[in-house]
């Protein structure tokens, strides 16, 4: 009886050990299953709580999901009755409180309903006489046919010297029936405790390593950033003193080409100032070339003048007895204006 009572991981049938008695106008009786090791060794529906069938006055089941074979995580899980888990520890945290405590009362009610159950089993069986429930008539029904064979069989291999007397099948035993599924049902659920609470910490515990490893990378991060900030800001200031640089020197260049450009053009000026003078100054020094020789040739044939005209004269003295030394000073006073005209005339054509 024991081992049919008990329920299997992957079923979603009732529990079979229910007699016909129990089948009044209440639900059949079931309760919900944590992950074990049934959970995890077949492909079944993975999931936190195993599909299972609540009385009518309970609450929905609800599932978490999951890989095959694997262990479902809190971020991947989804919730049939209050949606997706958050993101943000505390609303995690709260929200895992929040179905450990809708999962202790609702095993609370299950046991009432248990208890409740039990009682009105009690009541309808107490002034029932039948001493098996309908539903299993039939299979003691075989097992007294098939031990009456066995006792014919022995019967004949043994004659007369064994005296075999049968009895009526044993009544059930409703009350041990019942304490042995109460026994069960509390030990699924301490055991359906004891991994809710074991599986609560790990994922507790994931939870807050992985939230210590993403405030240590947000940190990275944040710092990595500031760094590349302060970089970006020293780089643009460098930027921008280069192009201040950069804009002032090729003003200074453009100034300077400005500069030179007009010295170079006053100094070209100058130069052909210059070469312009010293065009004139040729041209005029070759008219006082030509000025020179023709008052050379008018000093040559003066002087041939003057010498004839002294000859004549010193011979016309010559001529003359009486007053030799008159006609010498007469002759010098006549050529010394000639001579002093040709000289000035000769330093006014070199002036």
């Amino acid at each position: 009886m024991a081992s049919e009572g008990s329920p299997d991981c992957c079923s979603s049938e009732p529990y079979a050990g229910a007699s016909s008695c129990t089948t009044a106008s209440f639900c059949p009786t079931s309760t919900t299953y944590l992950p074990s090791t049934c959970a995890t060794s077949r492909c079944q529906t993975p999931s936190f709580l195993c599909r299972a069938h609540l009385p009518a006055g309970c609450l929905s089941p609800c599932y978490l999901t999951g890989g095959c074979n694997s262990p479902c995580l809190v971020g991947n899980c989804a919730w049939c009755e209050e949606g997706t888990f958050n993101s943000n520890e505390k609303e995690t945290m709260q929200f895992l409180n929040d179905r450990l405590a809708s999962y202790l009362e609702r095993v609370r009610s299950l046991e009432e309903n248990n208890a409740e159950l039990e009682c009105r089993i009690r009541e309808q069986c107490e002034p029932d006489a039948t001493p098996v429930c309908p539903d299993y008539q039939r299979y003691f029904d075989t097992i007294e046919e098939l031990q009456q064979k066995e006792v014919n069989l022995l019967r004949e291999q043994l004659g007369d010297r064994l005296n075999v007397e049968l009895d009526t099948a044993p009544t059930v035993d409703l009350n041990k029936v019942l304490d042995e599924m109460r026994c069960q049902y509390e030990r699924v659920l301490a055991n359906n405790r004891r991994d809710a609470e074991e599986w609560f910490a790990a994922q507790t515990e994931e939870l807050n390593q992985q939230q210590m490893s993403s405030a240590e990378q947000l940190q990275g991060c944040q710092t990595e950033m500031l760094e590349l900030k302060r970089t970006a800001n020293t780089l643009e200031i460098e930027l921008q003193a280069q192009q201040t640089l950069t804009e002032s020197l090729e003003c200074t260049v453009a100034e300077t080409e400005a500069q030179y450009s007009t010295q170079l053009a006053q100094m070209q000026c100058l130069i052909d100032s210059v070469e312009h003078q010293l065009a004139e100054i040729r041209c005029d020094l070759e008219r006082q070339n030509q000025e020179y020789k023709v008052l050379l040739d008018t000093k040559a044939r003066l002087e041939c003048e003057i010498n004839t005209y002294r000859g004549l004269l010193e011979k016309e003295d010559s001529r003359l007895p009486c007053n030799p030394g008159s006609t010498a000073s007469i002759s010098n006073s006549a050529c010394e204006p000639c001579s002093a005209y040709v000289i000035c005339t000769v330093e006014n054509c070199c002036a």
